[in-house]
């Protein structure tokens, strides 16, 4: 094993954890964010406090890693291209620039043969009312960058909901709206492409969202196994078409026929697969570090169904009933301030 050094840009709890696991498989890690002492920063061996485009530090983490990765997908583009001219840098870049904007995630969803909701370019209040007419006044008007945890969302109903000024009250940004979809359940899947081309996934989870916030992942999901072949069947593909190196997150909606409606992707390890950590011999983490460092990739079986919980804002009120509960493992991501719609941790119960 010659590779020594992993770049992660990015700060957060998703970079903690990839320091975390990189530490276990020998690796040095080094972190690029502008946060100091952020969570990722408690664990990794180096901190370069810089913004994500600045040169001079992009240029200071080429130098000193063997590899680049990063923790979250809105990684400016042309940072991610900067870095590749020297060094190996996954997910390619390629990920990113169709990740950070809706329109073109769901375009390129679309070539890859992954049905997803109807959709329309929104780029006036024109063109919004055109739009809505044609879903009944009905759909999600979402921003095409930059919107996570529910953010940058409005929800219309026909006849309820008045989109007079609406795209002005978005910011007039470049907006996406997308068709209402009758699905029973959320689910997701969490998939790894070695630089072999090896393509291996974990089990399919449930999602339950809150305020537009992931709250609880359970294994196993509630789908027949068509539905989840159909499911890992997308993400090979997808990984395919992106010549992908690494995690990727794709969450679907399951339809009464067990049909699956592709919802979004992040090309990065994702909230729910932290069930993996526990229920798992190698999380998602440790997936993805082996996937970046052309290691094999290690099974992905589950040995024990599970119920992963975010802790967010104040639900780390209830951190001492969870201490005090048999066969939960509880991760903490370091963070002092407890703020409403603030991921602080999670939790996951094993189900005998």
């Amino acid at each position: 094993m010659t590779l020594s050094t992993i770049g992660i840009i990015g700060g957060g709890q998703l970079g903690r954890m990839l320091a975390m696991a990189a530490a276990r498989l020998n690796f040095r890690t080094i972190i690029l964010e502008p946060q100091a002492d952020c969570p990722a920063a408690q664990v990794a061996n180096r901190q370069i406090v810089a913004a994500y485009d600045d040169p001079q530090a992009l240029d200071e983490l080429a130098a000193a890693c063997d590899v680049i990765t990063y923790e979250f997908e809105n990684v400016p583009v042309a940072a991610a291209a900067h870095l590749a001219l020297s060094r190996p840098v996954y997910p390619p870049p390629k990920a990113l620039d169709v990740a950070q904007d809706r329109l073109t995630e769901k375009r390129f969803l679309n070539d890859c043969g992954i049905e997803t909701a109807r959709f329309h370019a929104v780029d006036s209040q024109q063109a919004l009312e055109r739009a809505l007419a044609d879903f009944g006044g009905r759909g999600v008007l979402k921003t095409r960058r930059l919107g996570y945890d529910g953010k940058g969302q409005r929800v219309f109903r026909a006849h309820e909901d008045d989109p007079a000024g609406a795209f002005a009250a978005m910011g007039g940004v470049p907006l996406i709206l997308e068709s209402f979809v009758a699905f029973e359940r959320e689910v997701s899947v969490i998939a790894a492409r070695g630089t072999d081309g090896t393509v291996k996934a974990f089990d399919v989870a449930e999602n339950v969202h809150r305020n537009g916030i992931l709250h609880t992942s359970t294994l196993p999901a509630r789908i027949g196994a068509a539905t989840a072949g159909a499911a890992f069947g997308a993400a090979e593909r997808l990984l395919a078409a992106l010549d992908y190196v690494g995690v990727i997150g794709m969450e679907f909606f399951v339809m009464a026929d067990g049909a699956l409606i592709a919802n979004e992707i992040a090309p990065r390890v994702h909230n729910s697969g932290h069930w993996t950590e526990a229920a798992c011999v190698i999380s998602q983490f440790e997936q993805h570090i082996r996937a970046v460092a052309g290691l094999p990739l290690g099974n992905p079986r589950r040995h024990s169904d599970c119920v992963m919980t975010n802790l967010i804002g104040d639900d780390m009120a209830e951190l001492p009933q969870w201490l005090a509960t048999p066969d939960v493992l509880v991760h903490l991501y370091g963070k002092t301030e407890a703020r409403a719609g603030r991921k602080m941790g999670h939790v996951t119960r094993l189900l005998r």
